[in-house]
């Protein structure tokens, strides 16, 4: 009895280290890998065979066909590759997953597997420290082979059993289709238990290998296996599109009508197995179980890959439409984390998110500028729209916000995917924070409205909504650059637009207090400071947006320096570090003198700077003298900067930079 607890114990124990080992190793490929594996994914063509092609070597590498459907799902719930498509990736899918029946096979019963893991995990181990060179995210990768080698040494030792003690195994063959139906039924059931085929086929190797199961058991458990792999995919469409579910009952009815074909033409197919591999199933049983894995999911493939079309219709009638998603509260398609999902895959889709979001605050400035247009006091609908579309981005905040910070702490996501992560939370919050400046804004246009008289929107209304007309350009700017991305030299002559409404700001609050002197309605000024105030506040809401958007990886003006370090003016962009200047993205050579007299106007942009002093700190002069230096070089910048506004001549003081 205890023999039978502690041999028990030992299996649980072995089964967990290899279903760590596979964990880690699918983890520290696609850390490793970093988005490409999505890309691949993300540029399937619609031809079905790269489709197949695709699904088999993502499969192959990251060593989980459950990982690559959850992927699949994934991108069809984001609208980034078609039903159709996913059908082909899938079939793939169930081929690549092969390879790791094929590892066990020949290399885990050929030679000592626990001598090669113990230095293999110690490489991976060290690997940890090389930060340095950037392939430090491969450790996991090394370090998960090792376990799962050590697992499957366990397990071999584990499974040991006496023959006498395994003899009902042995009956099963004697039953004849009831022994290969329990055979099937106990391959779904564990295979759905520890969402691992690829488990369940080593554990089937080896539990073969030592003689405790038949060849025909064995081979029904596999195919059993196939049938309870798909619980990943049932698991991840819940809650997802419509599309999302469709792919998934794809995955379970093409494994579950893929094993029945196999299962009815049982014995035919095991004899074809046996006509392939050399050697009697008692011989070699190890690679004729592989070998069934691998012809049965190509079979499967061979016979529906040319009924994709249908299938993708067969699975739109069988799944409907669903009227959820017409409903006024948001509900986030994105599939929830899954430990062995890479990180970057939820990046495409939260980023469809943030597009959806910036839009519906678009809908809301659209009604803001029709109300500032307005001189009726009709304002109810555009006041129930924007409010609806306020209380649906709060909860688009909430949701996405939530999943980002799950996101954030999924075991395969690197530094750089953190950062992503970080910079899409201030995304969305500076959105919903825009969305609470449009609120408060309308409810003061409504105020205004009711109260003022017809002539306050001949002359402040005008105002205001010029005014307005700046930041709702600015944000139409912010929301191309949150789908396509921007550069650090966008960002930073996006910030002169930014100084431009702050600039707009202070020169309406100076004609508003003339009109206050001069006799103005007080009460009419101070609704109209608050409005002016309140856009101020929403284009601060819009620069936060761009602020937080990722930069490009590739920007000539920030080579070996940073944000820190640029100056800017209009078109132009000086990197002190680097002590390069650029004019629109283009770099400009200047002379030695030419960048140290551009360097000192620029950081006293704005202000006049003296003859004396651009003589004594360029050239050293301790004073003025009769000299025609500092003019030439004044006429030099501008030919070269291409703008002859940017340098102003403030005759008998001296020159200063236009912001």
């Amino acid at each position: 009895m205890l023999n039978v607890i502690g041999q028990l114990f030992g299996f649980v124990g072995s089964l967990c280290l290899l279903l760590f080992g596979m964990e880690m190793l699918s983890n520290g490929i696609q850390k490793g890998a970093g988005n490409s594996l999505q890309s691949l994914l993300h540029k399937i063509s619609g031809n079905r065979f790269t489709a197949v092609l695709t699904g088999i070597a993502v499969t192959a590498i990251i060593q989980s066909s459950g990982a690559t459907t959850v992927m699949t799902v994934s991108f069809v719930n984001a609208e980034i590759i078609t039903l159709t498509q996913a059908i082909g990736i899938i079939f793939g899918a169930n081929i690549g997953t092969t390879v790791t029946a094929w590892i066990v096979s020949l290399f885990g019963f050929s030679f000592s597997i626990e001598a090669a893991a113990i230095p293999l995990f110690g490489f991976g181990f060290i690997l940890k420290y090389f930060k340095k060179f950037k392939i430090h995210n491969f450790s996991d990768c090394f370090m998960g082979f090792a376990l799962l080698f050590m697992g499957l040494g366990l397990l071999k030792s584990s499974i040991n059993l006496q023959p006498e003690s395994v003899a009902f195994l042995q009956n099963f063959k004697n039953l004849g289709a009831m022994g290969i139906f329990i055979g099937v039924i106990i391959g779904i059931a564990f295979t759905a238990l520890i969402h691992s085929s690829s488990a369940t086929t080593a554990i089937v190797l080896t539990m073969s290998a030592n003689g405790s199961l038949p060849w025909e058991t064995g081979a029904a458990m596999v195919l059993g296996s196939n049938i309870g792999s798909t619980v990943d995919a049932v698991m991840s469409a819940f809650g997802a599109s419509v599309n999302a579910k469709r792919t998934a009952a794809v995955h379970v009815g093409f494994n579950v009508f893929g094993t029945l074909l196999a299962l009815l033409f049982f014995h035919p197919f095991l004899e074809l197995i046996d006509y392939i591999v050399p050697k009697a199933p008692v011989e070699n049983i190890t690679n004729h179980i592989a070998m069934l894995h691998t012809v049965f999911n190509i079979s499967a493939t061979l016979i529906f890959l040319p009924f994709v079309n249908q299938i993708a219709k067969l699975a739109k009638k069988l799944v409907p439409e669903s009227q959820k998603e017409l409903d006024a509260h948001y509900k986030m398609t994105v599939i929830l984390p899954l430990n062995h999902v890479s990180a970057d895959l939820y990046t495409i889709q939260i980023q469809k998110e943030i597009s959806k979001m910036s839009a519906r605050v678009m809908e809301m400035l659209d009604c803001l500028g029709e109300s500032l247009g307005q001189k009726n006091d009709n304002l109810t609908e555009l006041v129930e729209k924007i409010n609806a579309q306020e209380e649906y981005i709060d909860e688009m905040n909430h949701e996405i916000t939530r999943f980002l910070q799950k996101c954030s702490r999924l075991p395969t996501a690197n530094h750089n995917d953190r950062n992503n992560f970080a910079r899409m939370i201030s995304i969305v919050q500076n959105l919903e924070d825009l969305s609470d400046e449009c609120c408060s804004m309308m409810h003061t246009v409504c105020k205004v409205k009711n109260e003022e008289t017809p002539s306050f929107y001949d002359n402040q209304g005008r105002e205001l909504a010029a005014y307005f007309e700046q930041v709702h350009i600015f944000y139409e700017q912010a929301c191309t650059y949150i789908v396509f991305g921007l550069s650090e030299i966008d960002k930073v002559l996006l910030s002169d637009v930014e100084d431009q409404i702050d600039k707009t700001k202070k020169e309406l609050k100076k004609i508003s207090r003339k009109r206050i002197e001069n006799g103005s309605n007080v009460k009419a000024e101070l609704n109209y400071m608050d409005l002016v105030r309140k856009i101020e506040k929403a284009g601060d809401c819009v620069f936060g947006v761009i602020r937080a958007i990722q930069p490009s990886l590739i920007d000539p003006v920030l080579t070996d320096g940073s944000e820190s370090n640029l100056i800017s003016a209009q078109n132009l962009i000086i990197n002190t570090k680097t002590r390069k200047v650029f004019v629109s993205g283009n770099e400009v050579q200047l002379a030695a003198k030419e960048y140290d007299l551009l360097l000192l106007l620029m950081e006293k942009k704005g202000e006049i700077v003296p003859r004396e002093k651009l003589l004594e700190s360029v050239w050293n002069y301790e004073k003025e003298i009769e000299t025609r230096t500092l003019d030439v070089h004044i006429r030099l910048l501008r030919q070269k900067l291409n703008n002859q506004k940017l340098i102003e001549t403030v005759r008998g003081i001296g020159y200063r930079i236009n912001g």
